[in-house]
């Protein structure tokens, strides 16, 4: 069973990685920083459909502060989706702004309305944390998945990843009768090879979605991580499995039962030669950010002894004890896939 037993350390971005984000536009100007939405007056606990309470809460700020807010934060949403084409927040209108009250960076989620057919989406204004920045990148440069962000000096903007969130999934959908079991399953052995290669942990139930997708014949799923912060942190290499939390039983007792071993492992070699096939067709972004991580600290020295460590015998490759930090670990488990 994967456990993590410590609160993980904030890093905050340095200089090598800010150059990176300039230098392939991912550091933009914005009109509002997270910290000016610490402003808020008031706050009330956020309930879903079935009077749950979501952990979330959503803010109100005073008058005078209002109306400059509402018109910063869309403007973040112009940068984010549109390029920063000002014209695309004529019909929005910012309808409700959350903080998540236990998260880490305990981010602001803002749901904005389109106010001429009721479409909504949402995005993410959360504390900027480096780790966070580098397992973003990495998604978007490695998975089947492209993914927007932009950053400001200590502000990180997300998109708002869609899907069913795991644990969710997990107790509503597996007895629908609609399911295709065997193309889940597959999907999970891919996600849990995707999260190993990458080293990218904590990856349980509540920190990924399910994508559904219905064809003509079948249906087809894409679990995708929605939660970043543990991008090559954490020293031990069970943490980098999904296949080891145990909120994800589900998905692996099905695997179980309908996988066999010889088939698994033929879905690791496939989602192996896939992301080699990403390594190659952005090798010099990819170049670029393990140059920026094998100068940057992203988690304590001990936290590295120890992946090396896990990662040689797993491997059964001593190149992994020479490994210095963790840029230098992800290199030399991306450089096996060639």
């Amino acid at each position: 069973m994967a456990l993590i037993s410590k609160k993980k350390l904030i890093y905050p971005i340095g200089t090598g990685l800010r150059r990176y984000l300039i230098k392939y536009g991912r550091e933009v100007d914005i009109p509002i920083h997270y910290h000016e939405l610490l402003r808020y007056s008031n706050s009330v606990a956020l309930y879903d459909s079935k009077d749950q309470d979501t952990l979330w809460e959503t803010v109100f700020y005073d008058q005078s502060d209002w109306e400059e807010i509402h018109h910063n934060v869309k403007k973040i949403y112009a940068l984010l989706k549109a390029g920063g084409d000002m014209s695309v927040m004529e019909h929005l209108y910012i309808d409700r702004i959350d903080l998540c009250i236990y998260g880490n960076t305990q981010p602001f989620r803002v749901r904005i309305v389109n106010r001429i057919n009721d479409n909504f989406d949402y995005f993410y204004i959360k504390r900027a944390d480096a780790s966070r920045v580098y397992g973003l990148e990495l998604e978007d440069l490695l998975s089947p998945n492209r993914i927007s962000y932009l950053v400001h000096k200590d502000t990180l903007i997300e998109e708002h990843i869609a899907g069913i969130p795991g644990d969710k999934f997990m107790r509503q959908h597996m007895d629908d009768p609609n399911l295709n079991p065997i193309r889940l399953a597959k999907e999970f052995v891919k996600f849990n090879e995707r999260c190993f290669v990458r080293l990218l942990g904590d990856m349980h139930s509540s920190n990924f979605v399910v994508d559904v997708t219905p064809d003509f014949e079948e249906t087809h799923y894409r679990i995708r991580a929605i939660d970043f912060d543990q991008q090559s942190y954490e020293g031990k290499k069970s943490i980098y499995l999904p296949q080891y939390f145990k909120e994800n039983n589900t998905l692996i007792r099905l695997g179980m039962d309908i996988i066999t071993p010889e088939s698994m492992r033929q879905y690791q070699r496939e989602e192996r030669a896939l992301i080699a096939t990403r390594f190659r067709s952005s090798h010099k972004e990819i170049e670029d950010i393990l140059h920026t991580m094998e100068r940057d600290q992203i988690a304590p020295p001990e936290h590295v002894e120890s992946l090396r460590a896990d990662l040689a015998k797993h491997y059964k490759n001593d190149g992994f004890l020479k490994c210095q930090n963790m840029g230098g670990i992800l290199r030399m488990s991306l450089e096996l896939l060639l």
